[in-house]
């Protein structure tokens, strides 16, 4: 059976994944509901696939513990997941708990790991990556969660700079705190001239 594969990202109303600054973690939006629901989204039995960016981001984050959302619940499950990092330009040991360096094509190694992983694959972030992943479809969810704030100045990291088109299918959507909403949605490459219905 093959593993299901999500890509998992915060963004702004805007499209970007953060922004340079004033704004803090979370754009400062973070609530109660939203940290117990991120909680209990990385309690579960689960294979973190991270480039090397991200990986690079996290790893120094998480290091100098000056965010102050590294010390949420929830932050440290992702931290301990079993994690693979796909890198052609990474070496050595990586600074995180269960971490697997693969070298190779992002596409090739994911295709291998949904066939082969007993557990679902979760990426949060790695953008360029998971574009590249959406693109040969082994992106089976996309999971938004969307900050109630628009980053026109500040924004950095737009989230689809890029990528190929889709169509999306809502599978679940929630409200957080009463303003950060979550969607969940099942993505196929979207064909020129293709009418649904």
């Amino acid at each position: 059976m093959t593993a299901t594969y999500t890509f998992d990202f915060f963004t702004s109303l805007d499209g970007f994944g953060t922004a340079v600054s004033g704004w803090g973690g979370y754009w400062g939006k973070q609530g109660p509901e939203l940290l117990e629901h991120r909680l209990a989204v990385y309690s579960d039995a689960q294979r973190l696939v991270l480039g090397a960016n991200t990986y690079r981001a996290f790893a120094q984050m998480l290091a100098s513990g000056e965010e102050e959302t590294v010390h949420d619940a929830w932050v440290t499950k992702l931290r301990n997941l079993p994690a693979t990092v796909v890198s052609n330009t990474l070496e050595g040991k990586l600074d995180w708990p269960d971490a697997t360096l693969v070298k190779g094509d992002a596409v090739d190694v994911v295709a291998r790991l949904k066939e082969d992983s007993d557990v679902p694959l979760r990426s949060h972030g790695s953008l360029s990556m998971n574009r590249a992943l959406m693109a040969a479809g082994l992106v089976d969810r996309v999971q938004v969660t969307l900050f109630p704030v628009i980053t026109g100045k500040t924004g950095s990291d737009p989230i689809f700079r890029g990528a190929e088109d889709f169509d999306l299918e809502l599978l679940e959507s929630r409200t957080l705190d009463g303003n950060i909403q979550e969607l969940v949605y099942r993505p196929t490459l979207h064909v020129e001239g293709q009418v649904d219905g």
